[in-house]
């Protein structure tokens, strides 16, 4: 599952998705969470198979555990393909279902599309960034981002990497290195829950995850390392150089890459207009003339 892929957005909410067994599945706490905006969704969840017998009685023919690309490496969530949507919404008492099936209907649809044209997938995502509030110069380092990381992907499984937290083990080597934190460790210091962390990261944030990775991937195609030991010490070393990297730019910059800033409360292109400096107010000189005293 590659990573432009795997959300989509309902109302400026975010719904994780996965493509199995040619149709997408939703985690199921996003579609809640889109539905109520209940703050406590797994408690929301859980009431609702007591209200509804029927739905309890067939949910493991609807909720399917998937995993599910995160930043920290894929995660298994319940999830539910459209026909488990709808079912889900039955037992949801909310004016927001009607439009949720209007939608579901449309993301089905744009999927066949993308199959049919890959290049579209990329269009919706560049689309929905500047929904967001992301700058084009933004968009274009986490889209470059995306490729680096795919690319990455694709030469871990050819060296047998398919284990989920391998991948999980992988990344975080990269970023310790990186950064000196995990993924994990990274989302607290910006205090982040669910959110995608790369998406509250500034440019140069973005730029030293990129070049860890490909770096990492460089050094593996190199060296093509056959066990996970080796791909493992392969992922630190790619991170260690872009760490080194972000030692040297600190220095440089007298100030540290990581920040704790987010894009929670105010989009990254308001908050880069902010931190941009203000222009100097030009000062007029004026020359005043004295009139001469001659008769």
């Amino acid at each position: 599952m590659k990573t432009n892929n795997s959300i989509a957005i309902f109302e400026s909410k975010i719904i994780r998705r996965v493509w199995f067994n040619e149709e997408w599945w939703f985690v199921l706490e996003d579609v809640v969470f889109a539905l109520t905006d209940s703050q406590d969704i797994k408690q929301y969840i859980n009431k609702m198979r007591q209200r509804d017998e029927a739905l309890s009685k067939g949910w493991v023919q609807i909720v399917h555990t998937l995993s599910v690309p995160t930043i920290g490496g894929p995660q298994d969530m319940n999830c539910v393909n459209t026909e488990g949507a709808f079912r889900i919404i039955q037992s949801i008492p909310s004016p927001k279902a009607e439009p949720f099936k209007l939608w579901l209907a449309k993301v089905g649809y744009q999927r066949i599309q993308e199959i049919q044209n890959p290049e579209l997938a990329q269009k919706r995502m560049i689309e929905i960034y500047k929904a967001k509030g992301y700058s084009d110069a933004w968009i274009e380092k986490r889209m470059r981002g995306i490729a680096v990381r795919d690319e990455l992907t694709e030469e871990w499984k050819k060296r047998g990497i398919k284990e989920e937290k391998e991948f999980s083990i992988l990344t975080a080597e990269i970023s310790k290195a990186t950064f000196e934190m995990t993924p994990n460790e990274y989302k607290k210091f910006k205090g982040l829950k669910h959110e995608n962390l790369r998406d509250h990261m500034d440019g140069l944030e973005l730029i030293f995850t990129m070049l860890g990775e490909a770096v990492t991937k460089e050094i593996t195609i190199k060296e093509d390392p056959k066990e996970f030991p080796k791909v493992k010490a392969v992922a630190k070393r790619g991170g260690g150089v872009a760490g080194s990297a972000r030692k040297v730019t600190e220095k440089e910059l007298g100030r540290k890459v990581s920040t704790k800033d987010n894009y929670l409360a105010i989009p990254e292109k308001q908050k880069r207009l902010l931190k941009s400096p203000k222009p100097k107010k030009k000062i007029k000189y004026s020359i005043s003339k004295k009139k001469s005293n001659k008769k």
